[in-house]
């Protein structure tokens, strides 16, 4: 992938950046692994907003995308790259020995006609799936499942890819893209090789109007609120916090630990940087 630089027709423009799609080999979706995706505007199932923020944005729909690699066996061949607007990593069509086609993420270096398998022998190379345990200590991969049978959760985004760093009994100690070190169970499986657009974290926005589109509304300083909508907010002209910066709730912003215990923090070797 290439980034196109837009000329400054206007100051929206001016230093605008884009994706070239170059690496784009099918413009329309497959039919049957469409799904309908209705917006929520960041509302949950009571009509409350839980996330601030969302709202508006282009039509979408979902692609259904293989996240658990569970045809076992089956060889596929890559017949198409396709753009997926609900992520942003590229998409790669499959369409195994037996005629079905699935969508899985497209990782770095698969192109059309590459041949993939998902299968606890399967060579070591970029698309193939495994379980963790059958993978050499030192290679990058992706689609990393955090549970077996799942599907993946974690290291999906464009890009991104984690390292097997060692091995012991049931578990095997990955280390994440943000720096966490943690340990997986033997039996989760993986995807070879890291995750494909990797220049996506290079695009400049360049305007306001450009994130509506993509479904994110504006984001208000506390500072400019009044008392009465935000601790921030108040004073006469611009005004200092006074105080340990806030959430509009009254929580500590910053410092303070969030997370929640999870039965999952026994697995955190090194905690992100």
């Amino acid at each position: 992938m290439g980034i196109k630089v837009f000329k400054p027709t206007s100051p929206g423009r001016r230093g605008m950046t884009g994706a070239t799609f170059e690496e784009i080999t099918k413009k329309k979706p497959e039919k049957s692994l469409l799904a309908p995706l209705r917006k929520k505007g960041g509302r949950n199932n009571q009509g409350r907003i839980t996330v601030r923020h969302r709202g508006g944005g282009a039509k979408r729909r979902l692609r259904v995308i293989d996240f658990k690699r569970d045809k076992i066996g089956v060889v596929a061949e890559v017949i198409a790259i396709e753009y997926d607007p609900n992520r942003s990593a590229r998409i790669a069509l499959l369409e195994y020995s037996d005629g079905e086609k699935r969508y899985i993420l497209a990782p770095l270096g698969l192109t059309v006609g590459s041949s993939v398998i998902s299968a606890d022998d399967a060579e070591i190379r970029s698309g193939n799936a495994m379980p963790v345990r059958r993978i050499p200590v030192g290679i990058m991969i992706h689609n990393v499942e955090l549970y077996p049978g799942k599907g993946a959760q974690a290291v999906r985004t464009a890009g991104s890819a984690a390292q097997v760093v060692a091995r012991e009994d049931r578990y095997t100690t990955i280390r994440m893209p943000s720096g966490e070190i943690r340990k997986i169970l033997n039996q989760c499986r993986v995807t070879i090789g890291q995750v494909g657009n990797v220049e996506h974290q290079s695009i400049v926005i360049g305007k306001a109007g450009r994130k509506r589109q993509m479904g994110w509304r504006p984001t208000v300083r506390g500072s400019a609120m009044t008392p009465r909508d935000h601790p921030h907010g108040g004073g006469e002209g611009r005004a200092p916090r006074g105080m340990p910066p806030k959430t509009p709730w009254g929580k500590p912003a910053l410092g303070p630990r969030t997370r929640g215990k999870k039965r999952s923090d026994r697995l955190i070797v090194k905690r992100r940087k």
